[in-house]
């Protein structure tokens, strides 16, 4: 029998992570026969179904055709072998895995500004903005993470403005990396920086997460190995 691959714990951690963020807003989902389910509304950016396994037998479509779901809801296929389009769903982009070994090293970098974990409410208010790009309406994420064990909110910058940030959360014994951001003229050296600051909250954990596009370039530059292809659908309106 082949090794699972090692960026396998990240579909499972990333289940985990959208389960609490649904928790923080008092929608929690459901693991149940390889898939992750939530029947409720769910935030912004987040789907209402993740699947654990590769599956091929056409038991997730029918678990899918359950949820009956209004508005375009998502599915993040976490192998990529479901073929969505013919039951209603737009494909809305693909990605890959990304995995960090635990013992593989962390560039160096000294950019001279402060990073911090974010701590209070108004703390990740701002955080919140500084990542969305604009003022809060709808929060994503509400504070109740900031008491979610094992979810930490990191940020560079002061108190006049956040230059970069990204969430870390530990589940399936590896740490998800999530939701990075560095607004436009902040330096490239701060992903490095955050990727060490993960490891300094989480020692000895290997880090993983997916991208597409440039970010996946820029993160694979810092050590990460690319893994399996991943995809998320949109249902269609009507």
């Amino acid at each position: 029998m082949s090794p699972s691959p090692p960026w396998l714990p990240a579909v499972r951690n990333n289940a985990e992570w959208c389960d609490a963020v649904c928790r923080a807003h008092g929608r929690p989902g459901r693991f149940e026969d390889g898939l992750w389910l939530n029947p409720a509304p769910v935030p912004a950016f987040y789907p209402n179904a993740v699947t654990l396994t590769e599956d091929r037998t056409g038991a997730t479509l029918h678990a899918l055709s359950r949820l009956e779901l209004p508005g375009r809801w998502g599915v993040k296929d976490s192998f990529a072998t479901l073929e969505l389009a013919a039951h209603g769903f737009d494909l809305l982009f693909e990605a890959r895995w990304l995995h960090l070994a635990a013992t593989a090293p962390v560039p160096e970098a000294a950019s001279g500004m402060a990073w911090h974990p974010v701590r209070t409410p108004q703390e990740l208010e701002a955080w919140e903005a500084a990542w969305s790009g604009r003022s809060p309406g709808a929060r994503v994420f509400p504070p109740a993470l900031l008491q979610e064990e094992g979810v930490v909110f990191l940020a560079a910058g002061d108190e006049k403005r956040l230059l970069a940030g990204g969430i870390a959360s530990f589940a399936a014994k590896t740490v998800g990396l999530s939701n990075t951001f560095r607004v436009e003229g902040a330096p490239a050296a701060l992903d490095a920086e955050l990727l060490a600051h993960v490891r300094a909250h989480f020692p000895g954990q290997p880090v993983v997460g997916y991208e597409h596009g440039e970010a996946l370039d820029a993160w694979q530059a810092l050590g990460f190995q690319s893994g399996g292809p991943l995809r998320v659908w949109l249902r269609r309106e009507g």
